[in-house]
């Protein structure tokens, strides 16, 4: 017997909005909350629809937990340690039992490489290290930007942030060549070669000794340095990745390549959207409800 139809691991906004979808399809649901998600680090969102005033990461959270657990939906604390075939179902290993499920969503996201500067952790917080310029880049409007970044992705990461500043900074901290200089000065990107030690965090700025000596005074960094996607679970099943992000590639209705397995948010793809992982999840949610009342013989047949 199944414990439940569907569980969802990960209990960030993609994985909080399947649940909620799966209850009010009167689907059972466990979700598996391995810890605080990408969006904790927000500290307020201006991007998310339907709060122009803003909202901070924690709230939308909190918000969307009482959403799905107000249907049904039960959110767990602790980490899917293990996750394997049981005939054509699943069985994970959820704090030392095995949960049963017919359906997995994974919405397990990625970690950022963040910069190794002390309080990094803090002036994220703060908005001073920030780790999303498609979220937050009009804040930055007008303002002395740098860029931390060790491959192509800084430049193109600085040549974006110059949609809101023409004082873009891009610290190539990378073993590899940096960027030809020709190709920074069309657009308009100054670029330092150093190291991230050269950078240090001081109350509401950042300051950056460069290598000719010159002192550099920053009012916000964005790291650049890429994400890793949690993407083990899906693996050890055989799940595919894509060969250029190591992502799970998932078709149009969000299933993996495994049978009854999904994905949903930063895991399948490189936007790192709160908007993109919410409808991705409305569209995974509803799949696996479909496919549930296939099995039972719930359909209209041709």
């Amino acid at each position: 017997m199944n414990d439940v139809d569907v569980l969802v691991v990960g209990a960030g906004p993609a994985g909080l909005t399947a649940a909620a979808y799966l209850a009010r399809f009167r689907r059972s649901v466990i979700v598996a909350d391995g810890g605080k998600p990408r969006a904790c680090w927000i500290p307020v969102s201006h991007n998310m629809p339907g709060f122009p005033e803003g909202i901070t990461g924690e709230d939308i959270l909190k918000r969307m937990t009482s959403q799905a657990q107000e249907y049904g939906a039960v959110v767990e604390t602790g980490r899917v340690q293990r996750l394997e075939r049981d005939g054509t179902d699943f069985a994970a290993r959820l704090n030392e039992r095995t949960v049963r499920a017919r359906a997995v969503i994974l919405a397990t996201g990625v970690s950022d490489r963040k910069p190794p500067i002390p309080g990094v952790d803090d002036a994220i917080e703060r908005s001073l290290v920030r780790i999303c310029p498609i979220c937050d880049g009009f804040e930055a409007t007008g303002k002395s930007v740098a860029i931390i970044g060790d491959d192509d992705m800084g430049l193109r990461e600085a040549a974006f942030l110059r949609t809101y500043s023409d004082r873009v900074t891009l610290i190539h901290v990378g073993d590899g060549p940096a960027p030809s200089a020709d190709e920074a000065a069309r657009l308009g990107v100054e670029v330092l070669v150093g190291s991230v030690e050269a950078v240090r965090l001081e109350g509401d700025h950042a300051r950056c000794l460069t290598w000719g000596g010159a002192d550099r005074i920053f009012d916000h960094v964005y790291s650049a340095l890429g994400t890793t996607p949690a993407v083990d679970l899906a693996v050890r099943l055989g799940a595919a990745v894509g060969a250029d992000d190591g992502r799970l590639v998932v078709d149009d209705h969000q299933a993996t390549s495994v049978p009854g397995l999904w994905a949903v948010g930063d895991v399948v793809r490189g936007l790192n959207q709160i908007a993109v992982a919410t409808a991705e999840a409305a569209v995974a949610a509803t799949a696996v409800h479909n496919e549930l009342r296939r099995v039972e013989g719930m359909v209209v047949r041709d």
